[in-house]
């Protein structure tokens, strides 16, 4: 049989011969010659037996008839065919009565025949499954043959040969999956899973999402026959998924700002634009005034409607109190008929039929709820859908309780907050930097607006601007907080986002400390509390390298002045506000010239009541490219963009950092790398001297040797290579010595027996500061002594 053939038994294609009762081939057909690899002249008169690989087994395979048609299997010789499978079929001579028997035989190689087996079993089982839908369909695209599972749905026809999909599907529906079929006939390019709505003429409201995969059918002579189509149901899987998208972009929404008004209307527009047709969200008036919101278990909840998505604003005005008694029942509800609704929905949302709701409840007190509604033609709401709900509504309760605390004791911290800020203005050998902070107004008190300028060792800088959310003394005290944390982070010269990572542990930290406290207070003492979150950027400069690395929670980017008056915003990806948890802090790398100004600021600087973020920040880069003009001093610049940016009343602080940085010379810094081998102590000690000889400071050579050689040696000993050493020349001089280790060096005093032990107390002698960092690929142990004073 030739492997191109459709069907085992096409004489035209099988391996035919006519034998006589004992064996002798009579005829045989082309494919026969093939597969025996024999000519007929060849072939005739033989007998069949002589074919076989061991001519012994005839008996064998004699053995295996079981009646006058019967199959066998045969072993024949390795150039006449090898292993087949065969059949053979009494022939009837109706020409002469009593003529000798003959017999037709049929044989294929057993691969092929076990190939089609297997086809015709994958057939059978396919059009048997009650989980995919299965369809044969003509040029025409008319149904020829389907399993009995095709659409498991009411609508669709007991007989379906010779139908339309059009005939029983919404016309959409079918025009869509007849368009995707057409152009796999037209084609032949397979589709893959494509997900079609499919909703029948009969029931067209509830539909189901099926995932369509189809391939063309084409003749042996590649004739195009029709279409194949598979439907598999994947409404659950994709509602599921929709699900969980919904949720994360309603946790996105919820951790953007620190404000109710925007916090819910950009969830009700999240609402509205996923699951239903109109939402509205009501938040507890304690919320506002700052008070405590009422407990779960009174009856009697104030209300304010914050939000409202899906209608027009005209219907349903925001900020209108409501009374809400709960009568004790404060579990989410769904309902599909207009006279339930009516009895949580506004007006303008009560006519509609299917809707559900959702308390908003943290730390056991209410602060709001959620109520979403849908048109009659969408289905109704399920218990999977007000789970969703619920778990939005805990996660936006515990945001707007934190938006309640951060809010209180706006009013005391004026005063405080300005003692704890530092300098207007602070001057480094590579950053000179001038800040401008102006509270809110005394009637809403201040934030927790801060920011610093914090020397790091070998000559670089860290800038910080935070803001802790909310007013009052709280915000204030905890500002102080995170500013000394910050501080003492830096000292340890952690990368910006591993710097920010512990800076929000800490802010955790202090939310878990706040509640015992407000816990075991007496009642009546006057104690503020709230909130701790806050957002942050922490930025380093390095002046050897004149590169910047920047990592943000939650702060806006700052702005590059070049020193060209460009302004460009760094690319700065901001993680979560700190206190939120959750997400990693991405930190962005940045070159800048010397010369060139670094703007960091507040929210206050740029959000203004009427404009949204992107214009306060375009207002920002216009005002910075115009005000600050080389040569005008920085404490100048500063006051002079603040006034262009905030006319009028503040509410919020505005806090704007400027640092203009300035680089180390190349030839104020060498660095060398050396291989893991003693021997080079020696080389680098020489390069050590060399260099300082050219710096004209012989006078420090003696103890920068020593110490360049006790850490090159400690660095070759414990850690291995590469190993880098690098001078720079600033303010100070300062000697790095960085390997690939992550081990930090520990100083301790050695025994008298002990030929060890003794360097790092002597680098602690011998130089005024030492200390090490980790950095991405290992460490960095540095020193600094004092530059002798120029004559």
């Amino acid at each position: 049989m030739s492997p191109g053939s459709d069907d085992l038994l096409d004489v035209g294609h099988a391996a035919g011969l006519v034998v006589d009762a004992r064996g002798t081939i009579l005829r045989c057909t082309p494919a026969a010659e093939n597969l025996l690899r024999r000519s007929a002249r060849d072939l005739y008169g033989r007998r069949v037996r002589d074919l076989l690989a061991v001519p012994g087994s005839w008996r064998a395979v004699l053995e295996q008839r079981d009646g006058p048609v019967w199959d066998g299997r045969a072993e024949l010789a390795p150039d006449g065919g090898g292993e087949v499978e065969f059949r053979v079929l009494p022939l009837a001579d109706g020409r002469h009565a009593g003529s000798p028997p003959r017999f037709l035989v049929l044989g294929a190689p057993r691969f092929l025949v076990s190939q089609w087996r297997q086809g015709h079993a994958f057939m059978r089982e396919l059009f048997l499954q009650d989980r995919i839908g299965l369809a044969v369909l003509d040029k025409e695209l008319r149904l020829v043959r389907t399993n009995t599972h095709l659409l498991p749905y009411s609508g669709v026809p007991g007989e379906l040969y010779g139908v339309r999909l059009a005939d029983f599907l919404r016309e959409a529906d079918a025009r869509v999956i007849d368009a995707r079929l057409r152009e796999v006939l037209t084609t032949g390019v397979p589709l893959v899973a494509v997900d079609v709505q499919v909703h029948t003429q009969v029931e067209p409201g509830a539909g189901r999402i099926m995932a369509l995969s189809a391939f063309r059918l084409q003749e042996a002579n590649g004739l195009v026959m029709g279409v194949t189509a598979l439907f598999v149901d994947v409404t659950e899987q994709r509602l599921s998924r929709r699900r969980l998208d919904l949720l994360h972009r309603a946790t996105t929404v919820l951790s953007t700002n620190l404000s109710a008004e925007e916090t819910t209307r950009d969830l009700a527009d999240v609402l509205v634009a996923t699951l239903a047709d109109v939402a509205v969200v009501e938040v507890a008036e304690a919320v506002f005034t700052y008070e405590e919101p009422v407990p779960e278990h009174h009856h009697q909840h104030v209300l304010r409607r914050t939000a409202v998505a899906g209608i027009s604003p005209d219907v349903l005005g925001s900020g209108t109190d409501v009374a809400v008694d709960t009568g004790g029942a404060l579990s989410g509800r769904l309902w599909s008929r207009a006279t339930e609704a009516t009895a949580d929905l506004p007006d303008a949302v009560g006519a509609r039929p299917h809707g559900m709701s959702a308390w908003l409840r943290a730390r056991g007190a209410i602060l709001g709820r959620i109520i979403v509604g849908r048109d009659a033609n969408r289905p109704p709401f399920t218990a999977e859908d007000l789970a969703l709900l619920e778990e939005i509504a805990s996660r936006t309760a515990l945001v707007v309780d934190n938006v309640r605390r951060y809010a209180r004791e706006r009013n005391a911290a004026v005063g405080l907050q300005r003692s704890l800020l530092p300098s207007a203005t602070t001057d480094t050998p590579t950053v000179h930097a001038a800040s401008v902070y102006l509270p809110t107004d005394t009637a809403t008190g201040v934030s927790g607006d801060w920011f610093d300028v914090i020397p790091l060792s070998s000559a670089r800088v860290a800038l910080v601007v935070g803001d802790v959310v909310g007013h009052g003394l709280q915000a204030t005290a905890t500002m102080a907080r995170m500013r000394t944390a910050v501080r003492t982070l830096a000292d340890l010269d952690l990368e910006p986002d591993e710097l920010l990572t512990h800076l929000d542990d800490l802010v955790s930290q202090f939310a878990i400390d706040s509640d015992g406290t407000e816990a075991t207070r007496p009642p009546g003492t006057e104690i503020a509390f709230g909130s701790f979150g806050a957002t942050c950027l922490y930025m380093t400069y390095d002046p050897v390298t004149r590169r910047c690395v920047a990592a943000s929670a939650g702060h806006p980017p700052p702005a590059l002045v070049a020193p060209d008056g460009s302004v460009a915003y760094l690319d700065v990806s901001p993680g979560p506000p700190l206190g939120v948890g959750g997400l990693p802090f991405e930190p962005i790398e940045t070159e800048v010239e010397d010369g060139s100004v670094l703007a960091l600021y507040t929210d206050g600087l740029i959000e203004r009541s009427h404009a949204d973020l992107d214009e306060g920040m375009a207002a920002l880069r216009r005002a910075l490219s115009v005000i600050l003009a080389p040569g005008r001093p920085l404490e100048d610049a500063g006051a002079g963009v603040v006034r262009a940016l905030v006319p009028g009343p503040l509410s919020d602080d505005v806090t704007l950092l400027l640092a203009a940085v300035r680089g180390v010379p190349a030839d104020d810094s060498a660095t060398w790398t050396f291989e893991a081998d003693p021997s080079v102590v020696a080389e680098a000690r020489a390069h050590v001297l060399s260099q300082l000889s050219r710096w004209d400071l012989d006078d420090l050579a003696f103890t920068t040797e020593l110490v360049a050689s006790e850490l090159v040696t400690n660095a070759i000993r414990y850690a291995g290579g590469p190993v880098v050493l690098r001078l720079i020349r600033a303010e100070r001089l300062i000697c790095e010595v960085s390997d690939r280790s992550g081990t930090q060096p520990r100083m301790r005093r050695a025994q008298a027996t002990e030929e060890g032990g003794r360097g790092l107390f002597l680098i602690a002698q011998l130089t005024e500061r030492w200390g090490s960092r980790y950095t991405r690929t290992g460490k960095t142990i540095w020193t600094e002594q004092s530059l002798p004073p120029r004559l």
